[in-house]
């Protein structure tokens, strides 16, 4: 069974998406959506002289929000539609990432951890880039930890983005904590569509099979950055048995989630 919700879509303002807000949705309903939720890179507060240049600007983040409001009372008994935001854990500046997000009356946050660090420190490490630097790795999960432990996200993006190319032992070892700790605190984590599709270093099988025998919470993000995605049945009914053959189960009622 496909899924019928998701909740990672991102927007044209994030500078590297296509297509207008609305054509996400009227893709969703061709397809037999039932939710879509709108998740783009968060408008983040950062110290003057720093830009991102992958996320919401600043000056177009109320035009994200009233977008995404508009349209779920346009197509309000057609589909459901949710306003929610793709942030990282910077320890230095989350605190006041969060009140300002809230200032925007959002219905969820996902964790993709892009960047360690605080992303203006010049050691900073873009999470995608292969490093051998162990400090990278335990900086990526102990933020990740840290947002899964706030209460604050729905659920992780991409837990196993980390592009770590050390020693593969060591690397496992320190996987096999993230994955039981984020059991522990049971937040569901995103099984990512367009890592797949694209053959990223994610999704990691090493990291699921880990997955299917601690017993973490499972949901597919289609991680759409154009309409189409939503059409593409036959690379997600690929991947989706691809999941089940590393012993993986999703989620199927977005309630679960979004409670």
């Amino acid at each position: 069974m496909l899924p019928d919700f998701n909740l990672h879509t991102h927007t044209f303002r994030c500078h590297h998406a296509q297509g207008e807000d609305e054509d996400y949705v009227i893709k969703a309903i061709e397809n037999g959506y039932k939710t879509i939720g709108f998740s783009d890179h968060a408008p983040y507060i950062f110290p003057a002289g720093h830009y991102s240049g992958f996320r919401i600007d600043i000056e177009d983040a109320q035009d994200y929000a009233d977008s995404i409001k508009a349209l779920k009372n346009k197509y309000d008994g057609v589909i459901d539609i949710k306003l929610g935001y793709e942030v990282e854990w910077y320890p230095m500046l989350i605190g006041r990432e969060l009140d300002y997000l809230k200032s925007f009356d959002y219905d969820y946050l996902i964790c993709g951890q892009h960047y360690t660090g605080n992303e203006i420190e010049s050691w900073a490490n873009y999470t995608g880039h292969k490093t051998n630097n162990p400090e990278d790795l335990d900086r990526y999960i102990f933020q990740v930890l840290d947002a899964a432990s706030s209460g604050e996200m729905a659920y992780i993006a991409h837990p196993d983005i980390i592009n770590f190319k050390g020693d593969k032992g060591f690397f496992l070892d320190r996987l096999f904590f993230l994955v039981r700790e984020l059991r522990r605190i049971d937040i569901p984590l995103e099984y990512n569509f367009l890592g797949y599709t694209d053959r990223r270093q994610y999704p990691s099988d090493d990291f699921w099979r880990m997955v299917a025998s601690e017993g973490n919470r499972v949901v597919i993000g289609l991680d759409a950055h154009k309409p189409e995605v939503y059409e593409d049945k036959k690379h997600l009914e690929k991947m989706i048995a691809h999941m089940a053959e590393l012993g993986l189960k999703y989620i199927t009622d977005v309630n679960e989630i979004l409670k």
